[in-house]
C-alpha cells in the first residue's frame, strides 16, 4: 500500500530496460528474474557477478531492492546502510533505508532517515504512515495535505483508512483505481482484506480468487484465504490452505513467515502459543491480543491483565478484550473498579455508531447490562444474535443465566443442558444456577443429585444452602430437610436446626395431604433424632401417633 511494487524502491533509479538503453547493453537475465518476482534468483545472480568481477552499475541497489521485496529486511538494511556511508551516495537511498527501517518496526530511525532524503512522493507517503504509527494527528494532516491524485498516494490514503477501521472508504478508493487499472490485480487482495475486516468472508473469498488465479503462490493472498476459511469453517480447513505456503516459508521465501506462525497458533486453538506468540508481541499487533486470549482460556487472568493493562485501545477488538479482562479480574478479585472499567468499555463499543448493529457490538451491550444486572436488556440483545451462537457454550451459559435471573427457569434449564463444555459444567456458577432451575421446575431430586456428585468443599456447602432454602420456598420440604440436616451436621447452627425442623413438619403436612409418599415419614423421623429438645420430642410424638392411627409401619 505504501510502496509501488511495480518499480524499484529507490526513487530516481531507472528500471533495467532504460538503464540498458543508456549504457548500450541489456541485462535480460536480471530483468527476467525481477519480472517473475524471483528475488532470490536476482540476489544469487548479482552476488555471482560480484564474485567474478562482473558487477554491473547499481548492483548494490538491486540487491537491496530484491532483499526488501523478498521480505529479508535485515539484508536490505545492510546494503542500504553500506551505501549511505559511501561518499558518492545517491541521496535517494535514504528514503529506501527509511522504508526498510519502517518494515523492521524501527519507526524513530525511519523518520530520521526519511528526513535526510530529498522531498518526494515516496518520502511524503512514508512520513504519512509514520505519523499514523506515532499517533501524531498534526503531522498526519500535514502529510495528508501533500498527497496528490496519483495512484501511489491514493493507495497510501486507502491504507490509512484501513488502519483506522474505515473499511468502506478504503474499498471506495481501491475500486476507483481498479476501474481504470484492471491490471492492478494486487488491489483485489486489499479489497478482500477490507471485506474480511467487515466480516463478509464469502465476498472476501470471491474477490481474492481473482488475484490467486494469476498468482497462486502469493503469501499474503493464501494467508488471507486461510483466515477466511477459519472464519467460515474451522482451523483444520484453514491450516490445509497454508500447507504449501508453510513449505515455501520454511525455505527461501521469508516474507510473512512470522505472520504464518502466528496464524497457525490461532488455527490450532492456541497450541504452541507460549513458544510462538511472546516474541511476536511487538511485531504483529494481533499477537498481544491472541496471547491475552490464550491466558484467559487458561484461567490465568492476572497474566492476561499484565499483558493488556498498558495497551491504549484503538480498535473495537482491543476495547472488547480489555473489557473482558477487566470483567474477569473484577469478578475474581471482587473489585468494583475493574468491573466499572469493563462496563465503560462494553458500553463504549456497544453504543458506537460503527459497532452498534454488529454482532460484537450487541454482545458488548449484553455484557454491559449483565454487569449492571439489567437482565431483561441482556436477553433483548442476546435474542437478536442467538441464531449465530446456537452451539456456542459460552453464549448459552450467559443466555441461560440471564433467563434464570428474570425467572424464565424452564427455558433457562433447556439452555443450560445444551452446554457440552466440561469446564463450564464443573463451574460452581453453572451448577448452582442449574440446581435452582431444577428446584423451580419441580425437579428437586435432580438438584440433590448435583450436590451428591460434588466433593465436600465450601462450594458444596453453598449448594446445600441453596437447595435447603429454595426447596423450602417451593414447598419441596423433603429435599429441604435433607439439605438442612447435612448443614446441621457440618455446623451446629441453630438456624440449620430450625430449618430442618420446619422442613420435616412440612413433609409431614404434605404426607397428610397426600402429596408426599407415606414412606418418607420414616426418614423424617430419622432426621429429627439428631436434634434433641422438647419441641422436637413433641413433634416426633405427634408424627408417630398419626402413623399408628393410619397403620404406617415405622
Amino acid at each position: 500500500m505504501m510502496l509501488s511494487r511495480a518499480k524499484p524502491a529507490v526513487a530516481g533509479t531507472p528500471p533495467p530496460e532504460e538503464r540498458g538503453r543508456k549504457k548500450g547493453k541489456k541485462v535480460p537475465q536480471l530483468e527476467e528474474l525481477l519480472a517473475r518476482r524471483d528475488f532470490t534468483g536476482a540476489i544469487a545472480l548479482l552476488e555471482f557477478q560480484r564474485q567474478v568481477g562482473e558487477q554491473e552499475e547499481d548492483a548494490d541497489l538491486w540487491i537491496g531492492y530484491s532483499a526488501f521485496h523478498l521480505g529479508d529486511y535485515k539484508r536490505a538494511l545492510e546494503e542500504y546502510e553500506a551505501l549511505t556511508k559511501q561518499p558518492a551516495c545517491n541521496p535517494d537511498v535514504w528514503v529506501n533505508l527509511a522504508c526498510t527501517y519502517f518494515f523492521l518496526g524501527m519507526y524513530t530511525q525511519a523518520e530520521q532517515a526519511a528526513l535526510k532524503a530529498p522531498k518526494s512522493h515516496l518520502q511524503n507517503r512514508l512520513l504519512f504512515h509514520l505519523a499514523q504509527k506515532f499517533n501524531d494527528e498534526k503531522k498526519l494532516m500535514s502529510s495528508h495535505q501533500n498527497l496528490e491524485d496519483i495512484t501511489e498516494d491514493q493507495l497510501s490514503l486507502a491504507s490509512i483508512h484501513y488502519l483506522r477501521s474505515h473499511y468502506q472508504e478504503a474499498i471506495g478508493i481501491y475500486k476507483r483505481i481498479l476501474l481504470d487499472n484492471r491490471e492492478y490485480l494486487a488491489l483485489n487482495v486489499y479489497v478482500a482484506l477490507c471485506y474480511y475486516k467487515l466480516e463478509y468472508y464469502d465476498v472476501s473469498q470471491e474477490v481474492l480468487a481473482v488475484y490467486l488465479q494469476e498468482f497462486p503462490d502469493s503469501t499474503i493472498a493464501l494467508n488471507l484465504k486461510a483466515c477466511n476459511c477459519f472464519r467460515l469453517f474451522n482451523g483444520k480447513a484453514a491450516e490445509t490452505e497454508l500447507r504449501n505456503l508453510m513449505d515455501s516459508a520454511s525455505s527461501s521465501f521469508q516474507f510473512g513467515k512470522e505472520l504464518i506462525k502466528h496464524n497457525l497458533v490461532v488455527f490450532r486453538g492456541g497450541e504452541g502459543a507460549l513458544q510462538v506468540l511472546p516474541p511476536l508481541v511487538d511485531v504483529i499487533p494481533e499477537a498481544r491480543l491472541n496471547l491475552v486470549i490464550y491466558y484467559l482460556q487458561q484461567d490465568d487472568v492476572q497474566e492476561a491483565y499484565n499483558l493488556i493493562k498498558d495497551l491504549e485501545p484503538i480498535f473495537p477488538q482491543e476495547y472488547i478484550l480489555k473489557g473482558v479482562v477487566n470483567a474477569a479480574l473484577g469478578q475474581e478479585m471482587g473489585s468494583r473498579d475493574h468491573l466499572k472499567i469493563a462496563q465503560q468499555f462494553f458500553q463504549l463499543v456497544g453504543e458506537s455508531a460503527s459497532e452498534c448493529d454488529t454482532i460484537p457490538g450487541r454482545q458488548c451491550m449484553s455484557s454491559y447490562f449483565f454487569l449492571v444486572r439489567q437482565f431483561d436488556n441482556v436477553i433483548t440483545y442476546l435474542d437478536s444474535v442467538k441464531n449465530y451462537f446456537y452451539n456456542n457454550d459460552t453464549f448459552n451459559f450467559n443466555y441461560a443465566q440471564a433467563k434464570a435471573a428474570v425467572g424464565d427457569f424452564i427455558e433457562a434449564e433447556e439452555v443450560f443442558l445444551l452446554i457440552q463444555s466440561e469446564k463450564i459444567k464443573n463451574d460452581f456458577v453453572y451448577i448452582s444456577w442449574l440446581a435452582r432451575c431444577y428446584i423451580m421446575n419441580k425437579k428437586p431430586q435432580l438438584a440433590w443429585m448435583l450436590y451428591a456428585k460434588m466433593e465436600t468443599s465450601g462450594e458444596s456447602v453453598n449448594l446445600l444452602q441453596l437447595i435447603a432454602n429454595d426447596c423450602y420456598k417451593m414447598r419441596q420440604f423433603y429435599y429441604s430437610a435433607k439439605a438442612f440436616a447435612v448443614l446441621e451436621r457440618l455446623d451446629s447452627n441453630s438456624e440449620y436446626s430450625e430449618g430442618k425442623i420446619g422442613a420435616c413438619v412440612g413433609v409431614f403436612q404434605m404426607i397428610i395431604a397426600g402429596r408426599e409418599a407415606k414412606g418418607s415419614l420414616q426418614e423424617v423421623l430419622h432426621l429429627l433424632k439428631s436434634t434433641s429438645n422438647s419441641k422436637v420430642e413433641y413433634i416426633v410424638r405427634i408424627m408417630k401417633k398419626w402413623a399408628k392411627e393410619n397403620r404406617i409401619p415405622l
